[in-house]
């Protein structure tokens, strides 16, 4: 995996942020750091059932060390036939050229939905571009890592330094970032749940939603209610509402237009949860 232009230094930033030219193979190449590399995967959890796609690919690191130590599947895209052709020995070397396959191809026609893991080092600009993409083509829950460059407004869910004494340009460290992308959580969500007591406790949540953050009100039993938190990874969300008739997290899993997991009343005990989408809404 590369970043282009850095031996360049930051004047070239500006022209490639065009992504014809952000993809410019007269730009030298400069590898992934094999500690970078590590920590990417490592924050990524990548395992035996994810596929990853590398971005801009460069000598392959990144995903032939995600075949050969993780038992992933995946393959790379370059701009640069000669350093796809490297990748390619390479991953025949490394006995894994099964798992993975290596492409002379322009990132931005590359499809990405395959993947449960997409990795990055590529300049903001570039990323600019890409974000909407991986928003709108990515499943919920696919992990998005990158080195360095961060994708603007959308906040990371996680971010590392590791050190990286030999770094040719800049501190002796690099930024690693990463990213679940979210489910659509927005709109109105209405449940009934049995709170105890013979109680049947009807609850209205309205979601706002900007990324994987999450801002709203609740109601419970027709009357304003606390909604207390809001939390959301991926597919996964949590609410924590509170009212007149005592208070619950609920945790599930959104699929679509509904809401399944359980419920954790404040006076104790576990009921099962299921909500179902009113009204829609939208998340960028």
């Amino acid at each position: 995996m590369s970043a282009r232009a850095r031996g360049a230094g930051w004047l070239v930033l500006a022209a490639l942020a065009c992504g014809a030219r952000a993809q410019d193979p007269d730009v030298p190449y400069v590898p992934t750091p094999p500690a970078v590399v590590d920590e990417m995967l490592r924050m990524a959890k990548v395992g035996p059932g994810d596929f990853v796609i590398d971005l801009g690919s460069g000598d392959g690191r990144i995903v032939i060390a995600a075949a050969k130590r993780h038992g992933a599947r995946g393959f790379g895209v370059d701009i640069d036939a000669g350093l796809v052709d490297t990748a390619r020995r390479e991953a025949r070397r490394q006995g894994v050229a099964a798992r993975v396959a290596f492409h002379h191809r322009n990132l931005f026609i590359t499809e990405i939905r395959e993947a449960t893991v997409l990795t990055l080092y590529l300049f903001p600009g570039v990323l600019a571009q890409l974000r909407p993409r991986l928003l709108a083509e990515l499943q919920p829950g696919t992990r998005v890592v990158s080195h360095e460059f961060d994708l603007g407004e959308w906040r990371p869910d996680e971010r590392a330094s590791v050190k990286v004494p030999d770094k040719p340009y800049g501190e002796p460290k690099s930024e690693v970032f990463l990213w679940v992308v979210p489910a659509n959580a927005a709109g109105r969500w209405r449940w009934r749940y049995e709170a105890g007591g013979g109680r049947s406790v009807l609850t209205e949540v309205t979601l706002g939603q900007r990324f994987q953050m999450l801002e709203g009100t609740a109601l419970a039993g027709g009357r304003p209610a606390r909604l207390e938190s809001a939390w959301l990874r991926g597919s996964e969300i949590r609410l924590r509402v509170a009212g007149e008739a005592g208070g619950a997290e609920f945790a599930g899993r959104i699929s679509g237009d509904t809401i399944a997991g359980t419920a954790r009343l404040d006076g104790g005990g576990e009921v099962v949860w299921n909500a179902a989408r009113a009204a829609g809404g939208s998340a960028p």
